[in-house]
């Protein structure tokens, strides 16, 4: 532990990463035409995923105001619901909704996460904002505003994330949606270049959730509203410093007190590159699977296979499945499976399902498909290793592969193909094929929630990138209320 200047009561300058991601809210302009055409498909992703975690009591229980009746007039709408809260308490029901079945975007380095995990409260804030901004006669926000504010979110998230592992001093990443929002949503609320220091640097001092809620013997529900929690906090924070409460200059580096020697064994964060617009464009899009993203290859090798094996499931002596070291640390699990976020974070039934059913699904971690013999006969066939080449792939900032490999050895001596993939459908290097699969993913789950006729004229709104981007936001939510 640092303890220079524990004696001075001389305030410093505040931290330079605080300054940098000040500068980048404040006053970077995204010219990316590929990052805003991203941000629009992961606006779309975002809110499909919101309409598919409806149907899951477990998730819908925890929308609403904490306390019921506790409702807004005027306040801000939670889409695909009826619901009008304020701000931050929207932006929990949103967060929650958006992250519930692990189906959102990805983004994998030395720490791992889901920047749309941010939208929960970007989108809450500018619709309180634009109410706002109507009743003092004033424009609303565009949905250009929203995207940009995506943009920047996930970048601030992201480039944290390229070469600090926040997940072996045990800590959560959801700490890292908490800095991203609470950044962008100061400055939407209007907050001034020294203010989004001051509340960014409260979102460090609130340290970081652990991890145990994603780990056996403690996997848990909890994963599942995480990231809301962290947008609630992010809208928190920037309304206090805007009614004047004071930021910590040193919050990062204070000798003892400070993040750094506090929670990150001393050490500075470390920086690949400056914050541009690099996350959105290589965002990964959850597109085929909702599975922890690091087996989202291996899901896609064993649908290869299930046609191969589906009649021989009994004949099966052991499976080979090869994947990166992330995978094989956080996914690799033996034993018994206790609950839905168990299911969706273990290589193992993520494999053995598609292998026996051809289909892996929200409802495939549901206890009555879970109490299917074959999958934990499966899951004790098979071996899981470390492929060096996936690891290194995988930490590549031009590849950023997400490699798993997966064979099947049969009793009688006989094998299928050893079946690798290095890239999922969501990837960057797969834009082609993975956006019409992922309108349709969108379009699925929007009728499914308001019904065809509906749903179309929600897909009508969504459509065309620059209809979008003029749009008003009140205008675009009053699309999704129920």
């Amino acid at each position: 532990m640092s303890h220079v200047g524990i004696r001075t009561t001389q305030r410093p300058n505040p931290d330079q990463v605080l300054v940098d991601i000040a500068d980048y809210v404040c006053e970077y302009d995204i010219t990316s035409e590929e990052a805003y055409s991203t941000a629009r498909y992961c606006l779309m992703d975002s809110l499909a995923c919101a309409m598919l975690a409806m149907k899951f009591p477990g998730c819908t229980r925890l929308l609403g105001p904490m306390v019921p009746g506790a409702e807004m007039l005027n306040g801000a709408r939670v889409p695909g619901t009826s619901f009008q809260l304020e701000p931050a308490q929207a932006a929990f029901n949103l967060g929650v909704l958006i992250r519930y079945l692990d189906f959102n975007d990805t983004w994998l380095a030395a720490e791992w996460g889901h920047p749309s995990d941010n939208l929960g409260a970007i989108l809450a804030v500018a619709d309180h904002v634009s109410h706002r901004n109507i009743s003092g006669g004033k424009a609303p926000l565009t949905m250009r505003h929203v995207l940009a504010a995506m943009i920047k979110a996930h970048e601030i998230q992201g480039i944290l994330a390229l070469e600090n592992s926040f997940n072996r001093v045990g800590l959560d990443h959801v700490l890292l949606v908490r800095v991203a929002s609470t950044a962008v949503v100061t400055r939407m609320l209007g907050g001034t270049r020294d203010q989004v220091i001051d509340a960014v640097s409260n979102a460090w001092i609130d340290g970081g959730a652990l991890r145990t809620y994603r780990h056996a013997p403690n996997t848990g529900s909890r994963k599942s509203w995480a990231a809301g929690d962290a947008c609630r906090r992010a809208v928190t924070l920037a309304l206090l410093v805007l009614r004047g409460e004071m930021g910590y200059p040193s919050a990062l580096t204070a000798g003892v007190w400070g993040f750094y020697d506090v929670l990150f064994k001393g050490k500075p964060f470390q920086f690949q590159r400056p914050y541009g617009s690099y996350v959105m464009e290589n965002v990964l899009f959850k597109i085929s699977f909702p599975a922890e993203f690091h087996a989202q290859t291996a899901v896609e090798c064993a649908m290869t296979l299930h046609p191969k094996v589906k009649d021989r499931i009994d004949e099966i002596q052991r499976i080979t499945i090869e994947t990166q070291e992330a995978g094989s640390r956080i996914i690799d699990k033996t034993g018994p499976l206790d609950n839905y976020a168990d299911r969706d974070h273990c290589i193992q039934y993520m494999v053995a399902a598609p292998l026996i059913f051809g289909a892996l699904t929200a409802q495939s971690y549901n206890d009555d498909v879970a109490a299917d013999p074959r999958i934990d006969a499966l899951r004790e066939k098979m071996e899981v290793s470390e492929n060096e080449k996936f690891t290194t792939e995988y930490f590549d900032p031009q590849k950023r592969g997400i490699g798993n490999a997966v064979q099947v050895f049969f009793k009688d001596g006989s094998s299928t193909e050893r079946v690798e993939v290095s890239y999922p459908i969501g990837h960057r290097r797969r834009r082609g094929d993975g956006i019409p699969l992922l309108v349709d993913k969108f379009r699925g789950a929007v009728a499914a929630h308001f019904g065809p006729a509906r749903a179309s004229e929600i897909e009508g709104v969504c459509s065309s990138q620059d209809e979008l981007e003029r749009m008003p936001v009140p205008d675009f939510v009053d699309e999704w209320v129920k």
